[in-house]
């Protein structure tokens, strides 16, 4: 049993689990079948939200790095420079200590800085360097005199996103002598009610990944509210048509370098990857003589192929809807799982209502309801590469 950073349990039900909702009874009835990211989440936790808009907080330190903006560059001796528009200057403060990350020159703020101006005394350490346009310089601490004040402090507060709870209904309807008709392929009604939970969470499936965030009469008392998914909301995108040497292909190195210095950048050194079938087979090329696989048997009701790769661990999973949807099948999507909430309005977590037909109604009338939305606490730790066609 194996199991995977953010979600809760071992791993793998047990033969006596015992499904305490719809979602865990889907993962059940379904195992690796078309809804694998919603049988990963069906073993979160998951959290109610009493408001149909839920907000986060996102917090990351700040780079504290400012870029410099003179064409035609300073010599040895200036000391007032000017650097483009960046909200980092302000990390700048009296005996602030930064480096030139071309040169190596060391300097030290002489005054706080605002604008698009530092001031600076240079070249510490008796070195003699120039400085040129769009040199980096970098904060790497403070240096100050001895019995010195304290300097001028510096916070930053973390910023606020949200996304929208999104209603997702499928009924089923069968008349009265149908419900009682025997057949030899069991209940009828039966098999509807499962096939609907199924076209259900693969609806829930769809739109976490396809959702795009908004609200439809907004000020009306009977609004419409889509949430955010996947695609839509992942800022790190790596689109193989135009990023590398040569459109739609990467090297070996190139997808190396991918790995070490975006998908692995931020967050877990583990992650959950959704993957179609051209990707995959693109991927499995590149891996075959360097990562052993090792295969991750129910998992969460989904069967993956670990790789532990030199930057993290991929658990790996062929996403059939990704067969499905024609532009998903040279596509990757990287998914840190400790980062991802699976959100639903208090009350109306996925629930069969049974007979809401009308009383004069000579059959029956069940359908499931959810009222639910993704919540991506942090969206630059996941990853959406596409349009891999081939490898070179």
């Amino acid at each position: 049993m194996t199991a995977i950073a953010g979600l809760r349990g071992t791993g793998e039900f047990s033969t006596d689990f015992r499904p305490t909702n719809y979602r865990e009874l889907f993962t059940l009835l379904e195992p690796n079948g078309t809804a694998p990211l919603q049988a990963l989440m069906s073993m979160t936790s998951g959290s109610s939200t009493d408001d149909p808009k839920y907000n986060h907080f996102r917090d990351e330190l700040p780079d504290r790095v400012v870029t410099i903006n003179n064409g035609s560059g300073y010599n040895a001796s200036a000391t007032a420079l000017t650097i483009d528009t960046d909200t980092d200057v302000q990390f700048i403060v009296t005996d602030t200590t930064l480096t030139n990350m071309t040169t190596g020159e060391i300097m030290r703020a002489t005054a706080d800085s605002t604008g698009t101006t530092i001031t600076v005394a240079r070249n510490i350490g008796g070195t003699s360097f120039a400085i040129v346009d769009n040199d980096v310089i970098a904060v790497i601490g403070s240096a100050n005199s001895e019995a010195s004040n304290s300097p001028t402090p510096v916070s930053f507060d973390p910023t606020t996103d949200f996304n929208y709870t999104q209603i997702f209904k499928t009924s089923i309807s069968l008349s009265r002598t149908l419900q009682n008709t025997y057949l030899r392929t069991g209940s009828k009604e039966t098999e509807m009610v499962t096939k609907a939970l199924k076209l259900h969470m693969s609806d829930i499936e769809r739109t976490f990944f396809w959702g795009k965030r908004a609200i439809v009469n907004g000020s009306t008392s009977q609004p419409t509210r889509y949430t955010g998914g996947l695609t839509t909301q992942i800022t790190s995108v790596t689109d193989v048509a135009s990023a590398f040497a040569v459109n739609n292909k990467m090297t070996e190195k190139e997808f190396d370098r991918l790995l070490v210095e975006t998908i692995f950048a931020k967050g877990s050194k583990e992650k959950v990857v959704f993957i179609g079938a051209r990707a995959a087979s693109n991927f499995m090329e590149l891996a075959k003589n360097r990562w052993s696989p090792e295969r991750v048997e129910g998992a969460y009701g989904v069967s993956m192929a670990r790789y532990s790769t030199f930057a993290g661990d991929l658990l790996v999973h062929l996403h059939p809807m990704f067969r499905q949807i024609p532009t998903m099948d040279d596509a990757m999507i990287f998914l840190d799982m400790p980062y991802l909430n699976y959100r639903y309005m208090e009350g109306a977590d996925t629930t069969l209502q049974r007979d809401i037909h009308a009383p004069d109604f000579d059959g029956v009338k069940h359908q499931y309801l959810t009222e639910c939305g993704l919540e991506m606490t942090q969206s630059q730790v996941h990853h959406y590469l596409k349009n891999w066609v081939d490898v070179i």
